[in-house]
């Protein structure tokens, strides 16, 4: 079985950073692509950011285009997320994400990816 590991959450004032960790455990397996979801309270899990290790290609929501960088190690398996110039609204969990196989030409999407972590808490005071 495999298992995301996240790490890194936490509280921070608005205009301040965090980075966020993830790192894959248990069976082995080769991921194609990892990524960062969020889920705010009574929002829907959007994504965030994503990584596809051929050609390292990545992936952001507009609203932390600029502002979130996303960077990882393929051969460990293991994913960060840079997060500068945080906004109240960034509050919410964060989920870390994998899968074997890129899907489609841009993964943001739910069900492209089969392995997910428990999700660290980020929150952002104004």
């Amino acid at each position: 079985q495999v298992q995301l590991v996240e790490s890194g959450g936490g509280l921070v004032q608005a205009g301040g950073s965090l980075r966020l960790s993830c790192a894959a455990s248990g069976r082995p397996f080769i991921s194609a692509v990892m990524a960062w979801f969020r889920q705010a309270p009574g929002k829907e899990r959007e994504f965030v950011a994503a990584i596809a290790w051929s050609g390292t290609r990545t992936y952001y929501a507009d609203s932390v285009k600029g502002r979130f960088t996303i960077s990882g190690a393929n051969a460990k398996n293991t994913v960060s997320l840079q997060m500068n110039i945080l906004k109240p609204e960034d509050t919410a969990v964060y989920y870390c994400a994998a899968d074997r196989n890129l899907n489609s030409i841009a993964p943001v999407n739910l069900n492209e990816y089969e392995f997910w972590g428990q999700g660290t808490q980020v929150t952002v005071s104004s």
